[in-house]
């Protein structure tokens, strides 16, 4: 159960081959993917539910998603322009001049 500043709801993060889903009573309300390439995973979309972005979901989507390319002994990269935005924040990536203006979706 996660407490998203909106009502307590019950969120689950399922992984899948190279996916990574939020469930919110039984609902897919976002997901993470990413493809993988000798050893390299890029990580390539996020998206969220429009009623329930700006609450942490893609973050923790993206969070989940480094931590399982991690597991499995991979490297991180990304076309995502929210990930790309979230490896800089929270990994410390340089991203130079990647454009950053492709939606969450």
């Amino acid at each position: 159960m996660t407490d998203l500043g909106l009502n307590t709801i019950d969120m689950e993060y399922k992984t899948y081959n190279n996916r990574i889903a939020a469930v919110e009573n039984g609902e897919e309300i976002g997901e993470v993917t990413f493809t993988e390439s000798n050893g390299i995973y890029n990580i390539n979309h996020t998206y969220v539910d429009n009623r329930l972005r700006g609450q942490g979901i893609a973050s923790e989507l993206v969070r989940r998603a480094v931590e399982e390319i991690e597991r499995r002994g991979g490297h991180v990269t990304a076309t995502c322009s929210y990930a790309l935005l979230w490896l800089a924040r929270n990994r410390g990536y340089d991203i130079g001049d990647t454009p950053l203006s492709c939606p969450i979706n």
